[in-house]
């Protein structure tokens, strides 16, 4: 979802408006005035388009040649085209892309949100499952670019229960003074072990002890490079559904919850020390390690895993943009395998906040998403990310 709004054009004619907005969100326009903003068909009707890219080069020890050279790839990692609307000062839509590996281009988000205050709203379809702060702020609002070393929900687990994060379902969020909430219930695990067609049930919970943070619903960022003053929030978030693991013929259960914390302060020379910081703990009956006896099997870390970044945005600006250097240490401990860690150290180059930024990061360790150690190795990344 983007979060920049650049213009809004206001004319008389909504269906001519509307077909130029959804030309554009489709890439068949090319129309700078409408990139990234609101089309306003009245008073209480809009369109809004807009689009996110980011792209890596990504060089691997032992990554090529069987394990005995550094491998050298260029990678678009990301994207995405977005549009979103409302037909009514309570009823708002989005729906937003992806482009996956190779060439298929898929449905990332397809949301009916009925927002009908700041304590109350109903979101409806394919969305963002609540999750820790990592999971809910994306490849786009992360601190560091390569944060996904960590054991993940199932809905960030290559489509079985989901994808991207994001599942089918429903979602109550609100936010009352500095608290703020989501819970929701969704298809999780589909067929497999799920024989009894059981629902995951998840939940985020977020208190603001100092400023609020500012996203569209419920969703997270891991920084905000200042812009809202100084930030202490300390979210807590769970899922969990009955035969979400294992095979069709060996059902086990799933639960997992999540504490994080982001803590952001602007410096009286205008610096921003950023800290983000979490710990996950996993239950699964079957993981990658402890797999049922028969049948395909959909497993998930049992275990728990902790990281810590913390980040410098220096105040000077050096060309068009910012220098933030940053520092992040992940560490896995499964239940039933030995333990991993990484570390990752990186500069970003902050020239518009989330819409425009580069990155160059180097990551030691052996740490990975499934949670399970993977190739002790050490590899060199650098990222563009573009988002109107």
């Amino acid at each position: 979802m983007s979060k920049q709004e650049n213009g809004i054009i206001r004319s008389k004619n909504p269906i001519r408006l509307a077909v130029a907005a959804a030309a554009l969100a489709m890439g068949g326009l090319s129309a700078p005035v409408l990139a990234g903003g609101k089309v306003a068909i009245d008073d209480t009707k809009w369109l809004s388009v807009g689009a996110g890219f980011r792209a890596q080069y990504d060089s691997v020890e032992d990554g090529a040649n069987g394990g005995e050279d550094r491998s050298n790839e260029f990678t678009m990692s990301n994207m995405r085209l977005y549009l979103s609307g409302q037909l009514h000062e309570m009823i708002k839509f989005t729906f937003n892309t992806e482009k996956l590996d190779g060439e298929d281009i898929e449905v990332l988000d397809a949301v009916a949100q009925f927002e009908l205050s700041p304590a109350f709203n109903i979101w409806v379809g394919r969305m963002l499952t609540p999750a820790d702060r990592i999971e809910m702020s994306g490849p786009f609002y992360a601190l560091s670019w390569n944060q996904y070393r960590q054991p993940l929900y199932a809905s960030d687990q290559g489509g079985e229960a989901g994808r991207i994060g994001r599942d089918e379902g429903i979602t109550l969020w609100g936010s009352m003074g500095k608290f703020q909430y989501a819970i929701g219930a969704f298809d999780g695990l589909e067929g497999g072990a799920n024989q009894s067609d059981e629902l995951l049930y998840a939940g985020r919970f977020a208190y603001n002890f100092l400023n609020k943070e500012d996203n569209p619903g419920y969703y997270t960022s891991s920084t905000y490079y200042g812009s809202l003053g100084n930030i202490f929030t300390l979210g807590a978030s769970f899922q969990s559904q009955s035969d979400g693991v294992g095979s069709e013929g060996e059902a086990g259960d799933f639960t997992g919850y999540t504490l994080d914390l982001l803590s952001e302060t602007v410096l009286d020379g205008g610096g921003v020390v950023t800290v983000e910081a979490e710990y996950k703990d996993f239950d699964a009956d079957y993981t990658l390690a402890t797999t049922p006896t028969s049948g395909d099997c959909f497993c998930l870390f049992d275990g728990d895993s902790w990281f810590a970044t913390a980040a410098y945005l220096f105040p000077a600006e050096v060309g068009p943009g910012k220098f933030q250097p940053y520092v992040r240490f992940v560490e896995n401990n499964p239940s039933d395998a030995d333990s991993s860690d990484a570390t990752e150290f990186g500069l970003n180059y902050v020239i518009s906040g989330h819409n425009a930024r580069l990155n160059i990061n180097f990551v030691d360790g052996d740490a990975n998403a499934s949670g399970y150690a993977g190739a002790d190795v050490n590899s060199f990344t650098v990222g563009v990310q573009v988002q109107l």
